[in-house]
């Protein structure tokens, strides 16, 4: 018998999600469903991502509610389109046997009329991204004033993400009589106040330590220089053949370049970020549900409604900006009790952020080296000689061939032929890889492992030689982020983010290193250029001009050119190409 019957899950259910493989609840399902069962709690449920909190939720749900009816009973608000329609496609799918459920999924990106068709003709679960939900309430083609349960999934990315107002808008059009659910992998203050807002006395459970990560999670990182990190990254992915990874960058240009780069070294690799359509982004996630794609490069917000299963890896290509994301990060592996990696490619100045996280999850990171050239060409041959060994024969159809085969192997021995098989892939890999330099970071000096060539990597005053340093007379109070501020000098300059190093952002300026080829292409970028109506400065820092008047300003507030003091925005993303904001993107 399926324990789920024992929770309080009536037997259609319980068949539906046995066809789905549900053979027994996840600690969050197993505490969660009793409770929520009841109906009669407002519930705050703490668990990492990939432990199914989905259907913790969503078979309550499925008993609680009058299916004859055919107004919406329940709202369910989650951050992204891909975790919206994640959730309501699982949610049919628990359904499969029960008679007239409606469930829509209302999301941005996707034609509008059709979500208001599938509304008109009668709908009991609405699972939707805030924008949106927030259009049609504009357009009054939606009644909630029935609504009996409002699940809020992914709470904190939500807030992340800036919806907290849309939330407060969404919330006032359903009754107050109404139970309200909160499901988070963290739970920072801002979370804890939507608890206190909205909730009267609600039932907590948290599985696990709250802001913990997945035990089933390794989480290794290698120190590398910046100019090595995708050689390394690169060298990290041939030494694991079967890899089926998520790499994520901080920035939406960092993750179509690596993306790019990779497609044209021969990987099976695309990009997620939110400048795609919403068609783009289904057809890319076809193909990595598929593992056509070995590879999927995704910015945070992109990546946070994945549920894919089976992911191997987790790749910081770049670290977060906000400790928390990492949990949500590496929660795209070891889903449903399996056991994944998060790797961190980082430089000796994030190794205290490295420290932080530890902090944050509960677990110690595993210091790692980037494997030797000599070390991945071994890992490859022996992947193909597994492959040889786990290939299904079809005997019917390679028959025919057999006496032509083996008539043209008659002159060599079985020795020679199986060297010449293997060096198929051997070669190719031992061509890239032979004389490969060490990549590792000596923590003790920053210097690289391998000691050759030291003093020519490194000017007198510790920076790369090949680098140069330079300053810009803008920074976090113009609301710019690390991120932000690489669009900007890129797109500015009509560079390659490939070329510029370290940044250094401060309050008023930014201290960054450009790759001395391109130093002239920056100065030559940011001629005549103004932002916001203040004309933007860029100056050589490695000789010391620029940094003692910018500090001295730093102290000072930041003023518009009509002398008013500026209110800081911290929605949306920048349109480099003038310095303007273009609306708030939601994915």
């Amino acid at each position: 018998m399926n324990p789920f019957i024992e929770l309080g899950i009536r037997h259609d259910i319980v068949n539906a999600i046995t066809e789905l493989g549900f053979e027994k609840p996840t600690p969050i399902q197993e505490q969660a469903v009793p409770v929520l069962l009841t109906g009669s709690n407002d519930f705050v449920g703490l668990a990492q991502t990939g432990t199914g909190k989905t259907a913790a939720f969503g078979l309550p749900l499925l008993e609680l509610l009058d299916f004859s009816q055919k107004h919406p009973q329940a709202l369910v608000l989650c951050p992204t389109r891909e975790l919206c329609l994640q959730i309501a496609k699982d949610i049919e799918k628990f359904a499969k046997n029960i008679p007239n459920v409606h469930v829509v999924a209302v999301y941005g990106g996707a034609s509008i009329s059709d979500q208001l068709r599938q509304i008109r003709r009668g709908v009991q679960i609405v699972v939707a991204t805030p924008g949106r939900m927030l259009d049609i309430i504009g357009r009054n083609a939606i009644d909630f004033s029935n609504v009996k349960y409002v699940v809020l999934d992914e709470a904190d990315e939500m807030l992340n993400m800036g919806f907290q107002e849309d939330i407060n808008n969404i919330l006032s059009t359903t009754p107050e009589e109404k139970k309200t659910w909160l499901f988070s992998a963290t739970m920072p203050a801002e979370v804890r106040r939507i608890a206190k807002n909205y909730m009267t006395d609600p039932f907590e459970l948290t599985v696990g330590t709250k802001n913990s990560g997945n035990a089933n999670i390794e989480h290794h990182y290698y120190v590398v220089r910046a100019r090595d990190k995708y050689a390394a990254f690169k060298r990290i992915v041939d030494s694991n053949p079967e890899i089926f990874g998520i790499v994520f960058c901080r920035t939406k240009v960092e993750t179509q370049e690596i993306a790019e780069s990779l497609i044209k070294d021969g990987y099976n690799a695309d990009s997620l970020h939110g400048d795609l359509s919403q068609q783009q982004r289904d057809k890319v996630m076809k193909r990595y549900r598929e593992r056509s794609l070995q590879l999927l490069i995704a910015t945070d917000v992109a990546a946070r409604g994945i549920d894919v299963n089976d992911v191997t890896h987790v790749i910081n290509f770049s670290l977060p900006d906000e400790i928390e994301n990492y949990t949500h990060r590496s929660g795209r592996t070891a889903r449903a009790g399996k056991t994944g990696i998060s790797i961190s490619l980082v430089n000796l100045k994030e190794l205290g952020k490295i420290r932080q996280i530890e902090k944050v999850i509960g677990k110690p990171f595993i210091k790692m080296d980037v494997p030797r050239g000599e070390t991945v060409v071994e890992k490859q041959l022996f992947a193909l000689i597994n492959k040889v060994q786990q290939v299904a024969v079809n005997d019917d159809h390679i028959d025919p061939y057999l006496p032509k085969i083996m008539e043209s192997f008659a002159d060599l021995s079985k020795e020679e032929i199986i060297k010449r098989f293997a060096s198929l892939e051997f070669n190719r890999f031992l061509e890239y890889y032979q004389n490969a330099p060490d990549l590792n970071v000596d923590a003790r000096d920053g210097f690289t492992a391998d000691r050759k060539g030291k003093a020519d990597r490194f000017g007198r005053d510790g920076y790369k030689s090949d680098y140069t340093r330079l300053f810009i007379n803008l920074g976090s109070v113009d609301d710019f982020t690390r991120g932000d501020i690489l669009g900007y000098i890129c797109n500015t300059s009509n560079i390659s983010g490939k070329a510029i190093g370290k940044i250094d952002l401060k309050g008023v300026y930014t201290f960054f290193e450009v790759e001395n080829a391109w130093v002239d292409k920056v100065f030559k970028g940011f001629q005549d250029v103004d932002y916001n109506g203040r004309s933007v400065r860029i100056e050589n820092a490695s000789d010391g001009r620029g940094e003692g008047r910018s500090e001295r300003n730093n102290n000072r507030s930041f003023r518009n050119g009509d002398g008013n003091r500026r209110k800081r925005d911290h929605g949306g993303y920048r349109d480099f190409s003038g310095g303007k904001r273009r609306e708030k993107s939601r994915w």
